[in-house]
C-alpha cells in the first residue's frame, strides 16, 4: 500500500493494519523527510490518545494529516508503532 499526497509517496508498505477503514502503516515505512511533529491530540474511547504529524511536500503543508497512538489501549494494541492518514492523503495498492 502507498500513502500519497501532493503527487508524492509519503509512506509505502506491504504490511498495513486496517482499523475502521484506515490503513495503519508501520512507522519505519513513512518517509520522515515529509513529516513534522504537531501539537494536536485527540482521544478515542477504545484506542486512546492520538498524536499527529503534519505533512510538508513540495513546499505545501497538510496540517495534522497523519496520526498515531504512542500508547494505545489494549484493544488497539495492533496499531502500536503505526501511522494512519486522512485530509486528502490517498491510500492506494
Amino acid at each position: 500500500m502507498k500513502a500519497i499526497w501532493n503527487n508524492t509517496v509519503v509512506a509505502e508498505s506491504n504490511d498495513t493494519v486496517v482499523v475502521e477503514n484506515n490503513h495503519y502503516f508501520p512507522a519505519d515505512a513513512i518517509k520522515r523527510e515529509y513529516f513534522e511533529d504537531s501539537i494536536a491530540h485527540t482521544s478515542c474511547p477504545w484506542k486512546g490518545r492520538a498524536s499527529y504529524y503534519s505533512l510538508r511536500v513540495n513546499g505545501e503543508l497538510n496540517k495534522d494529516a497523519a496520526w498515531f497512538y504512542p500508547e494505545p489501549k489494549a484493544a488497539a494494541e495492533q496499531i502500536r508503532g503505526r501511522v494512519a492518514f486522512w485530509k486528502g492523503v490517498q491510500i492506494q495498492p
